[in-house]
This record gives C-alpha cells, structure tokens and sequence, in this order.
C-alpha cells in the first residue's frame, strides 16, 4: 500500500474532500491547536506523482470543522468554523479573503455538504446550535432552518438520489431524514444510544443510510425499516468513530475512521465484514473519504498533522470494485 503525505504542521486536520471535477484535487478543512483554540486553515491540495502539494493555502480566524466542494463550479469549496460562520471560497483565486460568509448559526459549524442531485444547488449546515440550515450558494440568507434534534448536529449529508431531502446525526442518538420542501422531518431513528457522529448515503440504494457513533458501532439503516439495522452492528474500533462514507464504487462496501487513530474498511454484506483495519496514524484520525476519479483510492486526515492518499490492499483485490 504506497502512501503519498502532505503534513501540515500546527494545523490538525478535521475533514477531507475530494474534487468533484479534477481527479487529482482535495481539500482539507484543519484547525489550530486541536480546534479548541486559535485559527483555522483551508488547504488546497494537489496529489503529483511524487506526493501531494500545496495549491493554496485560505487562513480563518476560527478553527475549521469540514469541507464541500461544489458540485457545479470546480474552483469553490465551503467550509464550516468554529466561530458559527459558513464560508465560501475560491480556490483558483489571488484573494485571501473568502468570497462569502454567512454568520446565521449561533455555534460552531460541523458540517457542511453540496447537494449532489440533478437541478438543485444547495448547500446544507448543521450546528452546535442544534440546527441545520439550508442556503442557496450565494449564502446571502439561509431558505430555511430545521429543527428537532435535542442535540448537537455532528453531520448533514443530502441524498444523492432524492430531491430535497438530507439526513443528519446528532448528540441525541438520533439519525434524522429532513424533507426541505415541508421542512419538516420525515423520519427519526434512535440510532445509537450514544452521541452519532456522522452518517452518510448509500450511492446505490436511496433507502440505505450508514451511521457511526461513540459507542463505536458502525449501523446500516434501510429507512423502510428503521425499527433495526439491516445487519449486525459493525465492531471494531476501539473509540469513537468520527466519521463513515459509502464507497461510490462498490454498494455494500465503507470506511470509517475513529478516535483509536485507525481507518477502518467494511463489506455489510459479508459474513465476515471487517475488511481491513488501517493504522497510519499516530492520533485521532477525523476525515476520510473515496475519490470519486480513482476506484480503490482513499483519502485521509489526522490530528498528527498529515492528509495521506492510499489504495488499502482489500480494495485492490478485485472483489469490491463492481458497482451495483
């Protein structure tokens, strides 16, 4: 497993995101001093063949938490801070400054995500706050606020299948399915008995939605039957597990990275599902994510002050690339 790093010293990492767009772009949302205090940076990342380089470099006053491309414009990404602020960058830009800010939440921002279905340009935040808010990419006035968690909104993502429609994970142990156009929520899962992390859609089946949570369970949820997960919980991690992502090459097959400095690589449909355990880091391991260019090819961040890019061995065997 060859493995190409880009440190970043002084700036521990929250969350990573591959370009939409261009194949060999990703970005990384990084705090100071572990994001309690100090500042936040937005790295622009390039992978070369001789590792991963620095394209730009976007300083906030505020630790950053996660980033989202957009899904129609390859040079702007979002970012979420500390300070409750959403803003929005360009990367092909001269500019230090962000091109917007939004200052609606009145907590720290956790999560932000593009809309991925055809027709809709939308971004949605979730909050400290216990808010999520939906915002067209000017972000010049939230379209609307959701609430009914009891909780700390940890993750937003929207279905890539379904118009209109997100989910998040709270403090509350609740996974929430949210219907922007009656802004009401459609479904509420006690999910976890412990605070849920983060949680994400299955590419290949809109009724499937995976979550992870303090309890250090992975589940996978069918939303028409919500009562129990499709499958044992996933066990594993030894702490809390920070975030989860669908691969977008393979339906049953995800990574989830956790607190115990390890990425973790499950097939749900398997008897046996661990597929690899991956320990490349030396502390908290935040973001992981798929690139969407490259089948196999996994991209992470750490608070030890590096994103890596790397090809785990059980994803190169052949057996989980198909689609659906």
């Amino acid at each position: 497993m060859g493995v190409k790093v880009f440190r970043s010293p002084a700036r521990h990492g929250y969350a990573v995101e591959g370009s939409p767009f261009i194949p060999t772009r990703l970005a990384c949302a990084a705090s100071q001093y572990y994001g309690i205090a100090g500042s936040g940076t937005l790295l622009i990342l390039e992978e070369t063949e001789l590792g991963i380089a620095l394209v730009k470099s976007c300083e906030w006053s505020d630790g950053l938490f996660d980033v989202a491309w957009s899904e129609t414009n390859e040079n702007v990404l979002a970012a979420g801070g500390g300070d409750g602020s959403l803003q929005l960058w360009d990367s092909s830009s001269n500019h230090s400054a962000p091109l917007r800010v939004a200052r609606e939440h009145t907590q720290e921002v956790y999560s932000v995500h593009w809309s991925q279905t055809r027709g809709e340009n939308l971004l949605v935040s979730g909050s400290w706050d216990q808010t999520a808010k939906v915002w067209d990419p000017t972000l010049s006035k939230s379209l609307t606020t959701l609430k009914g968690h009891e909780g700390v909104i940890y993750s937003t993502v929207w279905s890539p299948h379904i118009p209109g429609c997100f989910a998040s994970a709270s403090g509350d142990g609740t996974l929430r399915v949210w219907d922007i156009k009656s802004a009401a929520c459609r479904l509420a899962i006690p999910a976890h008995k412990s605070e849920i992390l983060s949680c994400d859609w299955c590419k290949y089946d809109e009724h499937m939605v995976v979550t992870g949570a303090v309890d250090c369970s992975v589940c996978v949820w069918d939303l028409r039957n919500p009562r129990q997960p499709v499958c044992q919980p996933l066990v594993g991690h030894s702490y809390a597990i920070r975030r989860v992502k669908f691969s977008p090459f393979s339906r049953t097959v995800l990574a989830s990275c956790s607190y115990d400095f390890s990425v973790r690589f499950w097939d749900y449909s398997s008897s046996q599902p661990l597929l690899e355990t991956v320990e490349h880091h030396s502390e908290f391991v935040c973001g992981v994510d798929f690139s969407l260019h490259t089948p196999n090819q996994v991209l992470d961040c750490s608070w030890d002050e590096t994103v890596k890019i790397y090809t785990p061995a059980c994803l190169t065997a052949g057996t989980h690339t198909a689609g659906p």
